[in-house]
């Protein structure tokens, strides 16, 4: 299991980096079709794609906010800015609005529009990375150990080149158990829970969440039984970072320097 503290050092060194590149964002693209029966859905479905413009083949991460999968916009993070490569941030369908599983299907058909798409910005579709704090966490997770979503898309979800879920339920998530009148606290582990679908993976997936003692109700314990259980059918090791010092809400800022360096290591 991995720790990690982030030091000045290292979070000035990645502010730096990139900081000469020149970027262009293009905002409320539409990654459903227009045709799609659901008007909520058009309404929802669109993004906004960050990417340097002096660079070709660069490296993509689809971000995934957070808000419980009841609230939330997209808007590019400044902390994955100017980092030589390009950010999509997707909007997705909200409960109550929407239910289970439709934000998985949105974020599914996200990642597939970037898939199909970055290389007309300049990017390389093979270097698709993926990732997304709290309940953006448990999108992430539910992408990459079901496989059905993205494959309703035409996408393997090996093809992505990693997932990097920050402080997700790996649990059924608790705005499920809502909607189904179940006690917030009381666990379920069904088909919605990616400790359900847990798989032999054929990519790589990093796990981070706050210090146990600062962050939501069993959110570490959660990620360190996915990560016995994902090494128990036959991964290798699974990252596990518990930020010190970090609570379930601040957890994002030195997971995404930790990410931005994984991603640059080309893991």
């Amino acid at each position: 299991m991995k720790k990690a503290i982030i030091s000045m050092v290292l979070l000035c060194a990645f502010a730096a980096a990139g900081a000469q590149d020149k970027y262009k964002t293009v905002k409320d693209i539409a990654y459903v079709s227009a045709d799609d029966t659901s008007a909520y859905r058009r309404e929802r479905c669109k993004m906004d794609v960050y990417y340097p413009t002096d660079k070709k083949n660069f490296k993509t991460i689809v971000w995934f906010y957070g808000g419980a999968l009841e609230g939330g916009s997209k808007g590019v993070r400044d902390d994955l800015k100017r980092s030589g490569i390009a950010v999509v941030s997707p909007d997705y369908r909200l409960y109550p609005k929407a239910h289970c599983p439709d934000y998985i299907r949105d974020a599914a058909s996200a990642v597939a529009w970037v898939m199909r798409h970055i290389a007309e910005y300049g990017g390389d579709p093979s270097q698709i990375y993926v990732g997304g704090h709290s309940a953006g966490g448990y999108l992430t997770m539910m992408l990459a150990l079901d496989k059905s979503y993205l494959a309703a898309e035409g996408v393997d979800a090996d093809s992505v080149k990693a997932y990097y879920p920050v402080a997700g339920q790996t649990a059924t998530h608790y705005t499920i158990r809502k909607e189904r009148k179940i006690s917030y606290t009381l666990p379920i582990v069904d088909k919605m829970a990616p400790l359900n679908n847990a798989r032999k993976l054929g990519t790589r997936l990093v796990l981070f969440t706050g210090e146990r003692r600062l962050e939501q109700m069993a959110r570490y314990e959660e990620n360190l039984y996915l990560k016995a259980v994902l090494e128990g059918v036959g991964n290798k090791e699974i990252p596990l970072y518990e930020l010190n010092g970090f609570d379930h809400g601040n957890v994002v800022e030195p997971a995404i320097m930790l990410i931005k360096r994984d991603m640059k290591q080309g893991r």
